[in-house]
């Protein structure tokens, strides 16, 4: 087993399947962490995951989650300070509603295993990324 440090990056590693910017951080077996942006007053994309669970810390911005899973359903708003988490085969769709980015960091368990893994679904607002 080795150390793993990182800072996090200027420009974003890649685009998340759900539009926002992604930024890795670090990555163990079991599970890994990045950070997430998404632009002033955007919308992501309504996503799903097949065996992934996640658990987001919202840093900057403020803005809305959308989550359903099964007949449970609810949306929240978010701001620096809010976590929350995502479950396996939760439907979740975010936006920002402030003049800043949004942005979160996120732990994914286990790591994520890449493409395929995220599906869009119906989402209840109109995406714009």
């Amino acid at each position: 087993m080795s150390f793993a440090t990182n800072r996090l990056g200027g420009l974003p590693d890649a685009t998340a399947p759900d539009g926002s910017e992604v930024r890795i951080l670090c990555s163990a077996n079991r599970g890994s962490l990045a950070h997430f942006t998404l632009p002033p007053r955007a919308v992501s994309k309504a996503m799903a995951h097949h065996t992934v669970e996640e658990v987001w810390y919202f840093v900057s911005g403020r803005g809305q989650m959308w989550r359903r899973l099964h007949d449970h359903e609810e949306i929240v708003d978010v701001e620096p300070g809010v976590a929350l988490t995502i479950p396996v085969g939760t439907h979740f769709q975010f936006r920002s509603v402030s003049p800043e980015p949004l942005t979160a960091v996120g732990t994914t368990m286990p790591p994520w295993p890449g493409d395929g893994e995220a599906f869009a679904v119906e989402g209840i607002w109109e995406p714009t990324v």
